[in-house]
């Protein structure tokens, strides 16, 4: 036996979230010794580091991280009436290689600049403002003797834990 259904196709293609206000209510602060809503121990977990500090907290939480024989800089900050577009152009003007993406549905961008060593930033609209996570893996970086050393991965990998954690 079969039955009737109403079905109706939609043209089109899938698009990521793209209004920075979908969660301008939510905090991404320093907050109950939470940075950007991530547990010290969650930056280590994360990275896959074998330690970790945190020197500074506020507006912008810094970590200093070791991984095998690699040392790791890892900054987080939230704008909380940031803008993504300048945030861009921001990068743009320093020098950086910019490239699109999206991250947990969002637009994002990252951000390379190999100065000093492997160096990345994830940057995505949130919370009514932007959300980056800066990685820096200092000396030669990539040439550490860790493959594993990827400061865009890792920054991207911070900021999707951001995005998907609740308080």
């Amino acid at each position: 036996m079969a039955a009737a259904g109403c079905v109706q196709q939609v043209g089109g293609i899938a698009q990521p979230v793209r209004a920075a206000d979908a969660d301008a209510e939510r905090g991404y602060g320093y907050n109950d010794n939470r940075c950007g809503l991530l547990t010290d121990d969650s930056v280590q977990s994360i990275l896959a580091a074998d330690d970790v500090v945190r020197p500074y907290s506020g507006a912008v939480c810094q970590y200093v991280l070791t991984r095998g024989e690699a040392m790791i800089d890892a900054t987080f900050a939230w704008f909380d009436s940031g803008d993504l577009g300048r945030e861009r152009a921001l990068a743009l003007d320093r020098g950086a290689e910019v490239s699109d993406t999206v991250i947990e549905r969002r637009t994002a961008f990252l951000a390379r600049r190999d100065i000093t060593g492997s160096a990345c930033a994830a940057t995505a609209a949130a919370g009514g403002g932007v959300l980056s996570w800066w990685v820096q893996v200092r000396g030669d970086g990539d040439k550490s003797g860790d493959p594993g050393v990827d400061a865009c991965l890792d920054a991207q990998k911070l900021l999707s834990a951001t995005l998907r954690s609740d308080l």
